[in-house]
């Protein structure tokens, strides 16, 4: 199946990138840095193999957390967290360096925003899983993968509709993944304990604050993201994407449309988890994560591709494509409800095909738009020199 037609070729030669980033942190401090950096890779080394290796680093940091904890409920070796923490900030580093090599080396092209925000949608499972591991999380970490999920759709929505990536002075992937890879450092000196204890134990400054005293501290630090950072962005996204439309003349129904597929994806895994006789979320909770990650990382890549072929604005069919299976799932979890809970098919199992299927998806979506990008533009992923004519 082809995913980009006439007219998104011609917009890909058209396209030039747009994206402001207002984090002082980045600006002063990281920015000179990143400088650099990039200065040691050779010029010969493609951007996206710098972001491949940046998604290699976060692999193996939640491959870490999965051996150590498996059900992400017991404290790892505390190497285990200082690994974590480096292999995320290297993660940050070959993410903001790819862009200037791209520069460095006259190789900008939207197959590298495509393949740089493509893996950042999958690097958001991944990260999740590797801060279960460190705080002890258990099925609590499907939530913090949420809560990194959520504002990322968000932003690449309103960048769709907008055309300018946006990131405000305290943004995620500036001063939040510091905060998150500083944790890591942190619970390597305290313990992992120090997570899964009230938040009047760790934090005695905040026992007196109500509705959190006597939740577990990663609970806590959950509760406060929702409320002072998600909640906030989220918000900023629809008035952005409102102002947008609303000057264009556009309907905001079809743009709230674009949503849809996410909060669908969201909800019925949910149902799943309720309906099934296991705690799928507690017990597999890497397999649940991962499964539900890769959905999302097509989500994100057939909008990112919609912007890029400057496509009608509104609700893309193919999107439902990451919902197929589902049906599946609840028909066999409703089967234990009808069979005194015992389900037709091992909810295991089930789930393993969910990663499978996903897996499957996403890895066609991205041959399959890697190969038809670099066959319209003359380009090749991982070399900088062009095809011949």
């Amino acid at each position: 199946m082809g995913y980009i037609g006439v007219h998104g070729i011609n917009a890909l030669h058209r396209y030039k990138y747009s994206g402001v980033d207002h984090s002082y942190v980045a600006k002063y401090v990281l920015q000179p840095f990143w400088s650099r950096f990039v200065t040691f890779f050779p010029l010969w080394m493609p951007p996206n193999m710098i972001t491949l290796t940046g998604f290699m680093f976060l692999l193996i940091s939640a491959s870490l957390g999965y051996i150590y904890s498996p059900q992400l409920d017991s404290p790892p070796p505390r190497w285990v967290h200082f690994a974590h923490g480096l292999l995320l900030f290297l993660y940050q580093t070959f993410d903001a360096v790819d862009g200037k090599q791209a520069r460095r080396t006259n190789s900008s092209s939207p197959l590298g925003e495509l393949f740089d925000h493509g893996c950042d949608a999958l690097t958001c499972a991944l990260e999740a899983l590797a801060f279960g591991s460190t705080a002890m999380c258990g099925r609590y970490t499907f939530w913090f993968w949420v809560i990194s999920a959520v504002p990322f759709y968000g932003a690449t929505w309103e960048h769709y509709f907008t055309n300018t990536l946006i990131l405000p002075a305290v943004n995620g992937p500036t001063e939040g993944l510091m905060l998150i890879y500083v944790a890591h450092f942190f619970t390597g000196v305290v313990g992992a304990e120090w997570w899964a204890q009230d938040v009047g134990k760790s934090i005695p400054l905040l026992g007196w604050v109500p509705f959190i005293d006597g939740i577990p501290t990663y609970g806590a630090v959950l509760f406060f993201m929702i409320v002072f950072a998600v909640i906030p962005t989220l918000t900023f996204n629809v008035q952005n994407v409102y102002k947008v439309v609303r000057m264009r003349h556009g309907s905001m129904l079809k743009a709230l449309a674009m949503l849809v597929p996410f909060g669908v994806l969201l909800a019925v895994v949910l149902l799943w988890d309720y309906m099934s006789p296991y705690d799928l979320i507690g017990k597999y909770p890497h397999m649940v994560v991962m499964g539900i990650g890769l959905a999302f990382g097509f989500l994100v890549g057939r909008m990112i591709l919609a912007h890029l072929c400057d496509e009608p604005k509104g609700l893309k069919t193919s999107m439902s494509m990451s919902l197929f299976y589902l049906p599946l799932a609840i028909a066999n979890a409703l089967t234990a409800w009808l069979n005194e809970g015992v389900p037709l098919v091992d909810d295991k199992w089930v789930l393993l095909g969910f990663c499978l299927y996903t897996g499957a998806l996403y890895l066609h979506f991205a041959t399959s738009v890697i190969h038809e990008i670099t066959t319209a533009l003359g380009i090749y992923c991982f070399r900088i020199t062009r095809k011949e004519a």
